[in-house]
């Protein structure tokens, strides 16, 4: 009997377990929403559910339409059932559309992104992850034309290595990112500087005229090829496929306290399954207690605090986005699947 009983347990907690796992509708869902200007699809996503994650397991589109999975603003979305599970789709006017094979006419606004992109314009664009070797082998800045040690856009500057293309950046070193619980090390953040073109070499001595900046250019900044990497700007909110737990590691500006809208780094990777879009719970490490009975420290739970998306990923090391905190999050904080 106490056989049964144990597994009649492990059946209904295996049965929570799954059900939890899915999709839930949030009581004050709409039936119908009509995209503004300024929304995300995170934001449209928690209109409609508990876990805006699961985004991807209820929208409804066309797989032959080109883009299916960009939505504008002006469009309409409604809440159908389909085989008796809830769906989002888009509609036309009062009916639903139609899932049939046609050409789609884009209309001139912009998709909506999944995230704010003015929190994250710089990282997408602006920084780099490198190895040591890879910026300390890259040409260096001596200094800029006339003896000057900072210099700007419309300026000309003098560095020292071998050319690496016609056109480069100009990056500075700004952080290094090691796993706190392994030692490993994760990578070196680079930041861009500006921009400029090559327009003479004499020996290992690069004459280089720059073409825009967005600070000043110093002695010591370094010149890499610029990368043509495709900006992941229409990432879908998604859980991630396998475990995941890992801390945050820094965040940008070095403040001590964690909110909406802050990017972090976590020490997690493409190695460790993540993806662009992936959500993650942030858990905020407990309270060390001093047992009044016995003595010892004791570490309470750690308890949910907030989440984040994963919007730039590398192999060991990924940048995230911090979209929910009810509270102060702080480096250290863990992070695991939601």
């Amino acid at each position: 009997m106490r056989k049964l009983l144990y597994a009649l347990a492990a059946t209904m907690l295996l049965f929570t377990s799954w059900a939890q796992a899915q999709p839930e509708l949030r009581s004050d869902h709409p039936e119908r929403y009509t995209v503004v200007k300024g929304d995300t699809l995170w934001d449209i996503s928690a209109r409609f559910l508990k876990n805006p994650w699961y985004w991807p397991e209820i929208w409804h589109v066309n797989p032959q339409v080109a883009n299916p999975h960009l939505i504008y603003p002006g469009d309409r979305l409604a809440l159908v059932y389909i085989d008796g599970k809830p769906r989002i789709t888009k509609v036309a006017t009062n009916d639903v559309v139609k899932l049939s094979p046609k050409v789609r006419s884009e209309p001139i606004d912009t998709p909506i992104p999944a995230i704010p992109l003015d929190a994250i314009s710089s990282f997408l664009t602006d920084t780099r992850v490198v190895t040591p070797e890879e910026l300390n082998g890259a040409p260096y800045v001596l200094e800029g034309e006339d003896g000057r040690i900072i210099t700007g856009a419309g300026d000309r500057i003098y560095a020292r290595g071998q050319k690496p293309a016609d056109k480069v950046g100009i990056f500075r070193r700004t952080q290094q990112f090691v796993d706190p619980e392994t030692g490993e090390f994760l990578g070196l953040e680079a930041r861009s500087v500006g921009s400029g073109k090559i327009t003479a070499e004499n020996g290992d001595v690069l004459t280089v005229a720059l073409t825009n900046s967005n600070q000043e250019v110093r002695i010591g900044d370094r010149l890499l090829t610029n990368v043509n990497r495709p900006l992941a700007t229409s990432f879908v909110p998604s859980a991630p496929d396998n475990k995941v737990t890992g801390l945050m590691i820094a965040v940008d500006g070095g403040v001590s306290q964690i909110g909406q809208f802050d990017v972090v780094v976590i020490n997690r990777g493409e190695r460790d399954g993540l993806k662009s879009g992936n959500v993650l719970a942030v858990l905020k490490s407990g309270n060390l207690v001093r047992d009044p009975v016995t003595g010892e420290t004791i570490e309470l739970p750690s308890e949910r605090a907030g989440l984040m998306m994963v919007f730039q990923v590398y192999e060991k090391m990924s940048y995230g986005l911090v979209l929910q905190s009810n509270r102060p999050l702080a480096v250290g904080d863990k992070v695991t699947n939601p």
